[in-house]
C-alpha cells in the first residue's frame, strides 16, 4: 500500500449504497479511490450524482480498465449474483481483498443461497474464503478472510440488540416477533419498479410477509450464536422516507431475569463497540438521531406484562446498514480504529 493508503476500487458506485460508500471513503485518511466503477454514466463525474462529495475523484469507468496488481480492495455494491462473478474472476490475486454489500457471500450454504435468492452460486468453493462480518462480532476473526460479506440492513437492525441476550440466554426463544421499518432507499433506486401499490412516497407498505430474504441470514446466525431452536416472526415494511431504519423486537424474558438485568448486558456490549449507543430504559426513539451516522441506538422498554419487554433497535440503512458498516470492516480489517472515517 503506497504512502500506508489503502487503494480502493467501488463497483457500483452510483447506487444509493455506492454513493455514500464514495462519500465516506473520500473523506477518510488512510484511504485512496483509484477507480469508481458503473455500468452507465462513464465518463461522468461523481459530484453529478451526489453533491455532498467535495473531493476531486476519478470520472466514472468501467471495470475493464482496472489495473487490479494496483488495488488493494475492493468494494462491490452490485445486485445479487453479479459480485461472485467478479470475485471468483479476480480472486487469483492473491494481495486483493474484497468487502462484498450483496447478499452472494452472507449464506454459507449454497443451497440455502439459492433457496432464498433463486441465484446458483458460481462461486461455491470461495465460500469458504468469505467471513459474514457485523464486526462488533467478528472483529477478531475478520483479519482472517480476504471475501468479507457485508451483512444486510434489516439483520444488522435485529442481530446487535438480540445476539448478546441470546449468548447468555437471557430470553426465551419460542415467540420472538421482529417489526421492521425502514426508508424506501434499501429497495435501491429502482423501488418503484420493486414495489408497485399505490402512493409509494406518501404511505407505509408491509411486504415480505412469511418469507423476506434477510430471514436467510437470521435463521443461519442466530443458529451460529445460539445452540437451542430459535422461532421468531420477522416482518418488514417501507417508509415514505428516503433513509433510517427502526427494529421493534418484542421479547419474553427467562424466568427470574429482569429488564435490569437485560439493560446490564446490553451496557457490558455497548462499552466494547464504539458505534453502540444505548438508552436508559423506558426511552421511546425513533431512526432521527442515526441518519447519516454509523451508529445503532437501542433501547429497552417494559409493557404491562411481567416479563414481555419491547427492544427498538434504530440505525441508518445506508450507513450502519451497508456502506458504513463496510467501512467499519475495512478499518478492523487493516488494523485501523473501528470509527476511522465514521466520525
Amino acid at each position: 500500500m503506497s504512502q500506508n493508503k489503502v487503494k480502493v476500487v467501488i463497483a457500483g458506485a452510483t447506487g444509493f449504497v455506492g454513493l455514500d460508500l464514495v462519500y465516506y471513503l473520500s473523506r477518510h485518511p488512510k484511504v485512496k479511490i483509484t477507480h469508481l466503477c458503473a455500468q452507465k454514466n462513464i465518463g461522468n463525474n461523481i459530484q453529478k450524482f451526489d453533491s455532498r462529495i467535495k473531493k476531486i475523484l476519478p470520472n466514472i469507468s468501467s471495470l475493464n480498465e482496472v489495473f487490479w496488481e494496483k488495488v488493494d480492495l475492493l468494494y462491490l455494491s452490485l445486485p445479487n449474483g453479479e459480485a461472485q462473478k467478479l470475485i471468483k474472476k479476480l480472486f487469483k490475486y492473491t494481495h486483493l481483498k474484497f468487502i462484498d454489500l450483496s447478499a452472494d457471500f452472507r449464506i454459507q450454504n449454497p443451497n440455502e443461497y439459492k433457496k432464498w435468492y433463486t441465484l446458483k452460486h458460481n462461486a461455491k468453493d470461495l465460500i469458504k474464503e468469505s467471513i459474514y462480518s457485523i464486526p462488533e462480532f467478528t472483529k477478531k476473526k475478520i483479519k482472517d478472510y480476504r471475501i468479507i460479506a457485508n451483512p444486510g440492513c434489516y439483520p444488522t437492525s435485529i442481530q446487535l440488540p438480540l445476539i448478546p441476550l441470546l449468548k447468555k440466554s437471557l430470553i426465551e426463544t419460542n415467540n420472538i416477533i421482529i417489526d421492521s421499518k425502514s426508508g424506501f432507499s434499501g429497495a435501491g433506486k429502482n423501488y418503484k419498479n420493486k414495489f408497485t401499490h399505490k402512493n409509494i412516497d406518501n404511505s407505509i407498505f408491509a411486504y415480505g410477509i412469511e418469507k423476506h430474504r434477510h430471514m436467510s441470514e437470521l435463521d443461519q446466525e442466530f443458529k451460529n450464536n445460539y445452540k437451542g431452536n430459535i422461532e421468531y416472526s420477522f416482518n418488514p415494511h417501507l417508509l415514505p422516507t428516503f433513509r433510517g431504519l427502526l427494529s421493534t423486537i418484542y421479547i419474553k424474558s427467562k424466568k427470574d431475569v429482569s429488564i435490569e438485568k437485560i439493560y446490564n448486558e446490553l451496557k457490558k456490549f455497548k462499552t466494547k463497540n464504539i458505534f453502540i449507543k444505548l438508552l436508559k430504559i423506558n426511552t421511546p426513539i425513533g431512526s432521527g438521531n442515526v441518519l447519516n451516522t454509523n451508529n445503532c441506538e437501542i433501547s429497552v422498554c417494559k409493557t404491562r406484562h411481567k416479563r414481555k419487554f419491547v427492544i427498538f433497535s434504530a440505525i441508518d440503512n445506508l450507513v450502519k446498514g451497508a456502506s458504513g458498516q463496510a467501512i467499519q470492516n475495512m478499518n478492523i480489517l487493516y488494523g485501523y480504529k473501528a470509527s476511522l472515517g465514521l466520525k
